[in-house]
């Protein structure tokens, strides 16, 4: 029981200094915002290492213990362990409520566990913390399309790739919504 209690004064201390690195950083927000615009660019051949530096920049709570929920969260996903993964990112929510990667993450493995409702109440929170988050407008349009929800699959990815115009498999997604509401099958 102590060290359930040590545990959660050591998350509510990173928590705090967690919220006081996020992006009011100006200089890190102007930084990511000019890692959007880049992106943005259809030509831009280097789109692949802006992606990366995205990734790392949303990776990064401000906090080791913050990162490390999400690390240990991120592993449970890749063993498969849906039920670790949501632990870990429940605990990482919690404790960095402003952390828009951790709903990420968590949406994610609510998603690969089937529960697509709190996957969607999940994203919904990311978007409001990132309005730039192409990883959850891609989530938000595969949950719909799972849903037969097809024009807000479209939407969804459409917002994605506004942002991000080099994901393929998205592109490709999009495309076969399209060509399956116009009922033309090339």
């Amino acid at each position: 029981m102590m060290r359930r209690a040590t545990l959660h004064a050591v998350l509510l201390a990173a928590c705090a200094a967690a919220s006081s690195v996020d992006a009011a950083d100006p200089a890190r927000a102007d930084a990511l915002q000019d890692l959007y615009r880049q992106l943005a660019d259809p030509a831009n051949p280097d789109w692949r290492r802006i992606q990366s530096d995205i990734l790392r920049e949303w990776s990064l709570s401000g906090s080791p213990a913050m990162d490390l929920l999400l690390r240990r969260g991120r592993e449970a996903l890749e063993r498969g362990d849906t039920r670790a993964a949501i632990e870990h990112l429940t605990a990482l929510t919690d404790h960095a409520p402003e952390f828009a990667e951790g709903w990420n993450a968590r949406a994610t493995a609510y998603f690969m566990a089937g529960r697509f409702g709190p996957a969607l109440a999940d994203i919904r929170r990311t978007l409001q913390l990132n309005p730039n988050h192409f990883g959850a407008l891609t989530g938000l349009g595969r949950i719909f399309e799972e849903l037969g929800q097809d024009e807000r699959a479209m939407a969804a990815y459409r917002a994605a790739l506004a942002i991000h115009p080099h994901l393929d498999e998205v592109r490709a997604a999009l495309e076969r919504l399209e060509r399956k509401s116009t009922g033309i099958d090339l």
